[in-house]
């Protein structure tokens, strides 16, 4: 085998560096999270579905009530209670948009309900059943929360924290994580909050 000079060892370095760079980037552009659009949605409208390595981060909602195009809408992670009205055509002219946190983040599954305002008439016989009704787990304000049995000031403050700490909540079972929280007042929780 002949020797190498001195300056063939450096171009056959150079060149192993080069693809060693070459070979570098290329494996890691295997995996790259270059956003892909795809336009569905149920509704006849199209929207963005942000997909990173095949996974949507895409979120489904049910938006009802007192809104133009009642139904379920793909949504974009991250979006608001706000963004979902919107997309269901805006409220109509009886909405109660100041009983609706419009800036609370969306949850995959939740279900924005957006109420009718009430008449005067009907507003005290409305007062009296609505201690009775389920109350919105993704609207329920920390006052709300408090008319549940075995829910204090404390508990009804940490479950607000935690329901916007993770951008709202799907399911009654997640305040089981809410520190303070035992099976007793799971069950009260499941029998007065709602979705």
């Amino acid at each position: 085998m002949p020797e190498l000079s001195r300056s063939q060892v450096v171009v056959y370095a150079a060149i192993a560096l080069a693809l060693l760079l070459v070979g570098a980037r290329a494996i890691r552009g295997g995996g790259s999270a270059e956003p892909s659009f795809a336009a569905a949605d149920s509704g006849g409208a199209s929207s963005g579905s942000f997909s990173v390595s095949g996974q949507s981060s895409d979120l489904v909602v049910d938006v009802t009530g007192a809104i133009r195009r009642p139904g379920v809408y793909r949504m974009p992670a991250g979006s608001r209670v706000n963004d979902a009205v919107t997309r269901a055509g805006g409220p109509t002219s009886k909405a109660e948009l100041e009983a609706v946190n419009l800036a609370a983040r969306l949850a995959d599954g939740q279900q924005v309900v957006v109420p009718e305002r009430l008449a005067t008439g009907a507003a005290a016989s409305a007062t009296a059943t609505a201690e009775d009704a389920p109350i919105s787990l993704g609207t329920a304000t920390a006052e709300q929360l408090e008319e549940i049995d075995g829910i204090g000031p404390v508990t009804a403050g940490d479950i607000v924290d935690f329901r916007d700490q993770h951008g709202g909540l799907s399911s009654v079972d997640q305040l089981d994580q809410v520190p303070g929280i035992g099976p007793a007042t799971m069950e009260a929780l499941r029998e007065r909050l709602q979705p």
